[in-house]
């Protein structure tokens, strides 16, 4: 790597291209490395031995000696020159490669590219760009400087037009008790931002910690053992519900497909599953590493270094079927990946923006972040640099949003921490990790979720039980996930739509709720949900005469997400999605009867509401027998306004109280 680098910094001007011109110059009579003699030539010789060597210091001394027994001699100059430039001293380098455009501005076009590019990393913009636009006018047979140049340029004018034009930008540190002297990077956080599982180097090892969130308050990083091995674990995506994880390994040479290659762990029994390779196709025999997933588990973003690549690394994503196959990964847009690298993919929970680092697209300088959002027909927008000071003329690394959107996690080396309170002395430690305040352009679409534990309704046991989340507009499942061992589950919900939820589990009747988000413009409250289903009664033995006072003995079931048009007992559309659930419900419990009942709130005559509910029950009752269902399983009444479960005070309580639902009464 060093010797490809002293070559492009030092010896490219003329050595690595060959090329030379005559000693008869627009800038007067100079010497060359073919007409130099003596002293001059010796220390030369030396020079450049050293420089290929990589010792600095002796190779500067000696182009010095060259320089000092014959002022004119070009090539000395350009070496000298060159690694003042490689050894980040931009002034000299710039007074360096003025003598050599004095002696001949024709003899190497490469010098005033360097000279440009010494200007503008000293911060002198005008003349850095007039220098590579003179470059550029030049024709440069060198396709790759000439394509490094005009981005440099682009660069530069994005770089003037960020700092007059600065983001809001205040990063905080995430506390001393996860921030310490070794090096602390890649965050990722479950969706109510409780658990925080990072990266740790130390003395070179890279092993995943996780710290929790207690009363605001990050804990102290404990390393996570049932995952971490003597190999390198890094770049880590855990799932919104904190019980599946990706990342990556490298150098295993039991499991491993190439240097690098993306492995998965996942909570079982309350403990974290040793890591398994996700194999092939997301895996190949070149570096895949950086995996984030979709809040549904069903579309994987990763960087990869395969073949049919834009530039060294891009974003390729892969989906999985209902079998858990993955499919044959593809690149992002050509809007995402670029010549340069691409990496570092978040998708955000409402599956629509994406967060990436690339020094492709015009930015500061180096690896800028940057966000698209995915347009209508499934396309990405067009990368928005987030901006200075987010992005500067350094490296900024891997960038990941909380579930609302206003606040963005990541890892910096430039920022001072408070690591010693006790003394309150401000230090640099390297990598640590902080937090800030996302301004609102750059934000994701808002997203809630719903949580939740679900348990037997007489014994409380937990039960591992199906759950899924249908989106009403579409009848297509949003989520559909098993609740853990201790009833647990949680799933993210992109506010603008509405959302059946659902769930069932064998021998139990099944329990259902209705988020209504459509009309929501904010992040929502998340919703937290305490389920008790209850099993289906052996026996039951009931009338077709169920009076109002008799009703909580059979214990309805209420039907959520049944709905009519006022004052109508049409169904909507999108009742049919609860509706086909309790066809399945009864199909797979054949010899239950069940009861429909029909209610409503109290405005309006109690004649009306009487017949109004009837009516509604009956659609129901003849939907079901319709699509297959036994009349003579069946049976509907309607209750009208004589058994509310809230208020009719109130717009939501009446909103409760005008309900259909369905209750055994026979078994």
């Amino acid at each position: 790597m060093r010797q490809f680098i002293l070559c492009f910094f030092t010896i490219i001007f003329v050595q690595c291209a060959g090329a030379q011109k005559s000693t008869s110059s627009q800038g007067g009579t100079y010497i060359t490395k073919k007409t130099a003699t003596g002293k001059a030539k010796k220390a030369y010789d030396k020079g450049m031995a050293y420089n290929i060597s990589g010792n600095d210091k002796k190779a500067l001394e000696e182009f010095t000696k060259a320089l000092k027994a014959a002022p004119n001699f070009i090539d000395a100059q350009i070496q000298w020159s060159s690694l003042k430039h490689y050894l980040k001293d931009y002034a000299a380098a710039e007074k360096g490669f003025e003598k050599v455009l004095a002696m001949d501005p024709t003899y190497s076009p490469k010098v005033v590219y360097v000279l440009g590019l010494a200007e503008l990393n000293q911060g002198k913009g005008l003349e850095g760009i007039e220098h590579l636009k003179q470059y550029i006018a030049s024709k440069p047979k060198n396709k790759i400087l000439l394509a490094k140049a005009e981005r440099r340029i682009k660069d530069e004018t994005f770089s003037a037009q960020a700092k007059a034009n600065p983001v809001p930008f205040a990063p905080e540190s995430l506390g001393n008790l996860v921030n310490t002297t070794d090096q602390e990077y890649l965050p990722s956080l479950t969706a109510d931002e409780s658990v925080l599982v990072f990266t740790k180097r130390i003395r070179g090892q890279e092993d995943f910690y996780l710290s929790k969130k207690v009363d605001n308050v990050w804990q102290k990083g404990i390393p996570l053992t049932d995952v971490n091995t003597p190999n390198n674990e890094g770049a880590q995506n855990i799932t919104p519900d904190g019980r599946f994880m990706a990342f990556v390994k490298c150098d295993d040479r039991k499991t491993g497909y190439g240097s690098c290659d993306i492995y998965f762990s996942e909570v079982i029994n309350g403990r974290w599953t040793a890591a398994k390779n996700i194999g092939s196709p997301i895996n190949s025999r070149a570096r895949e590493t950086q995996p984030s997933l979709t809040a549904d588990g069903k579309t994987l973003y990763f960087t990869s270094e395969r073949k049919g690549r834009n530039g060294t690394s891009d974003i390729y994503t892969s989906q999985r079927d209902a079998e858990g196959k993955w499919s044959q990964p593809k690149l992002l847009s050509d809007k995402i990946n670029t010549e340069g690298d691409d990496q570092s993919p978040f998708i955000h929970a409402d599956g629509q923006t994406l967060y990436f680092m690339s020094n492709g697209h015009p930015g500061m300088g180096g690896f800028d972040l940057f966000y698209s959002r995915k347009q209508p027909d499934g396309s990405w927008g067009e990368p928005v640099n987030l901006g200075y000071p987010i992005n500067t003329e350094a490296d900024e690394s891997t960038l990941v949003v909380s579930l609302d959107g206003k606040t963005a996690y990541y890892a910096s080396d430039r920022i001072l921490s408070e690591n010693n309170t006790t003394q309150k002395e401000k230090r640099a430690t390297g990598m640590d990790l902080y937090s800030f305040e996302l301004y609102e352009e750059a934000r994701p679409q808002p997203v809630t979720y719903v949580r939740g534990n679900i348990t037997d309704a007489d014994t409380e046991q937990p039960l591992v039980s199906k759950v899924e989340i249908v989106d009403m507009a579409t009848g297509k499942i949003h989520a559909e996930v098993n609740s853990d061992a201790d009833g647990f589950f949680l799933i993210t919900l992109p506010i603008g739509k509405n959302y059946a939820f659902n769930v069932s589990k064998p021998s139990y009747i099944f329990h259902s709720e209705h988020f209504a988000l459509k009309e929501s413009k904010e992040t929502n409250e998340p919703y937290q949900l305490a389920i008790g289903l209850r099993a289906v009664p052996e026996e039951v033995t009931g009338s077709t005469e169920i009076p109002a006072t008799a009703l909580e003995k059979y214990k309805p079931t209420v039907l959520r997400n049944v709905f009519f048009d006022t004052g109508s007992a049409a169904l909507k559309a999108e009742s049919f999605i609860e509706l086909n659930r309790l066809k399945t419900f009864l199909d797979e419990n054949p010899k239950i009867r069940i009861q429909l009942n029909g209610h409503t709130d109290n405005v309006g005559s109690d004649t009306d509401n009487l017949s109004l509910s009837d009516n509604r029950a009956k659609s129901v009752f003849t939907y079901l027998v319709e699509n297959g269902i036994d009349a003579t399983r069946m049976t509907y009444k309607g209750y009208g306004e004589t058994s509310p479960i809230e208020t009719n005070d109130t717009k939501t309580g009446r909103q409760a109280n005008r309900r259909t639902e369905f209750m055994i009464i026979g078994n």
